[in-house]
């Protein structure tokens, strides 16, 4: 069983949270959308996979909101000051550069665009992996945390494309 937890660990971050092929968000980085009601305009600044579903950043006036999509319309206008886009794409396979002497294989699983810089979402830790009566057991990762610790925003300067 140690063989296979240690397989599970090396393949965790190349295998897409979300199955074989990446869902579509309901709207894109950098467009004006209306937020539930009353409507609130606002710009999705990220998007990032989290809990089995695209979550969404939205810059409105000096704020950050999260939402999910079903709380979203978009509009289908984009924020036109920003000239430069995204290097890396929703599901990338990038490597990830942990030290100058290691790099491993990471799927892009969020971007972000914060004072006028793009982050990506990679996972450097995978959820701990253990034995128990002969069942593989997973918990939220090795800090205890279910979420957010296991995730690294990072910029393009640590990431390679994969050839």
């Amino acid at each position: 069983m140690t063989n296979l937890i240690n397989s599970l660990e090396t393949a965790w971050y190349i295998s897409p949270p979300w199955g074989a092929e990446v869902p579509r968000p309901v709207v894109s980085l950098l467009e004006k959308v209306y937020i539930g009601t009353p409507r609130i305009v606002g710009y999705c600044c990220g998007i990032e996979w989290l809990q089995g579903e695209w979550s969404y950043a939205i810059a409105i006036n000096d704020e950050v909101v999260y939402t999910p999509a079903s709380q979203l319309r978009g509009t289908g206008k984009f924020q036109m000051e920003v000239t430069d886009k995204p290097v890396y794409a929703l599901g990338e396979k990038v490597l990830f550069r942990r030290s100058q002497n290691t790099t491993q294989f990471r799927i892009v699983q969020g971007i972000h665009r914060i004072e006028a810089c793009w982050l990506y979402t990679v996972e450097w830790v995978s959820p701990e992996l253990t034995e128990s009566n002969g069942q593989l057991m997973t918990s939220g990762d090795a800090f205890g945390n279910p979420f957010g610790v296991r995730r690294a925003w990072v910029t393009d300067t640590d990431l390679v494309r994969k050839v």
